[in-house]
């Protein structure tokens, strides 16, 4: 089965599965998210190596039991044929209260069906204070009308 939109992408193709992307990961449901890797999907996410949707999912589990109230953001960089370079910025706290601002670069490669087959993460950490939060929609799908990275000055 396809998951368009499929490649090779232009950049309005590209722009929707950036989105599509973004609005799965907001959802924090991680056996929905493994579904948009290839079964034998390879991932460096930071320093960690991963290959398969049962690695990813159980990833995830991990990643947003530790990642609370996360909201992402993440936005087209470049794309040719079947890859796609992203940039983003989520935030979150951790389960003392302290909010972090995760900044990072992603790239994309997919199979001719449009499941991702690679993803490469590199991510960094800042802490901030509440008050310095962005990000401050209801949790779940960022709203249409909420500004982007480059709005943000991120």
């Amino acid at each position: 089965m396809d998951r368009p939109p499929l490649p090779p992408f232009t950049p309005d193709s590209a722009r929707q599965k950036v989105r599509m992307a973004e609005d799965a990961w907001n959802t924090r449901e991680p056996a929905r998210v493994a579904l948009a890797y290839t079964p034998d999907s390879r991932w460096r996410n930071r320093a960690e190596f991963l290959q398969g949707r049962a690695a990813i999912e159980a990833f995830l589990v991990r990643k947003w039991s530790r990642e609370l109230d996360y909201r992402l953001i993440k936005e087209l960089w470049a794309c040719h044929e079947n890859r796609i370079a992203v940039r983003f910025a989520y935030e979150w706290h951790d389960d003392n209260g302290q909010w972090f601002r995760s900044y990072g670069n992603e790239n994309w490669e997919f199979d001719a069906q449009g499941y991702m087959a690679r993803r490469i993460a590199s991510i960094n950490d800042l802490p901030i204070l509440q008050s310095e939060r962005h990000y401050h929609w209801s949790l779940g799908r960022r709203p249409d009308d909420h500004p982007s990275l480059s709005d943000l000055g991120l």
